[in-house]
């Protein structure tokens, strides 16, 4: 089993607590707008966690230099997809709806929106989660994470902390 911390659109703001909340994870994930490189290497290096991210539409070439704008890999038996600006089921970004089908993806992740959202999309048997805005800048009133964890193709455990 792989416990995930999931985080996005920190936009140079790190919450303390965000290492308190993803103590008994495996990797964390960040969905982008980074805003420096300065905070990913803080939020690998002060977790001891690897850190998995895609860059955003506000973060700069540092950034972009290290996270790629569209992540596919594997986590155990699920295929995820992670890109910054993404949409959401029935209304996703040009081109997000195939890349799922294409990669045969069964978790998309994105961030951009700042609005919390984990909607699964039956007609591509793939689940959704925007972990919302943990940063500072927005106009989001309330910070958030998700945790959860992948056992084999099971997605399980999902829960939502507020910041």
């Amino acid at each position: 089993m792989t416990r995930i911390g999931l985080i996005s659109d920190t936009h140079n703001f790190l919450d303390e607590s965000v290492f308190t909340h993803f103590k008994q994870c495996d990797e964390i994930w960040h969905a982008g707008d980074f805003g420096t490189i300065k905070l990913a290497h803080q939020l690998r290096d002060q977790s001891g966690l690897p850190l998995r991210g895609v860059y955003g539409n506000i973060d700069g070439r540092d950034i972009r230099a290290e996270f790629p704008e569209k992540l596919h890999f594997n986590c155990e038996s699920v295929q995820v997809y992670m890109q910054h600006i993404g949409g959401y089921p029935g209304r996703y970004a040009p081109n997000v709806k195939n890349e799922i089908i294409a990669h045969a993806s069964t978790l998309f992740i994105s961030g951009h929106s700042h609005i919390l959202k984990v909607m699964y999309d039956e007609k591509l048997s793939c689940l959704h989660i925007n972990p919302g805005a943990a940063g500072k800048q927005g106009w989001h009133k309330v910070r958030t994470i998700v945790r959860f964890a992948i056992d084999g193709k099971e997605i399980k455990d999902c829960e939502v902390i507020e910041l």
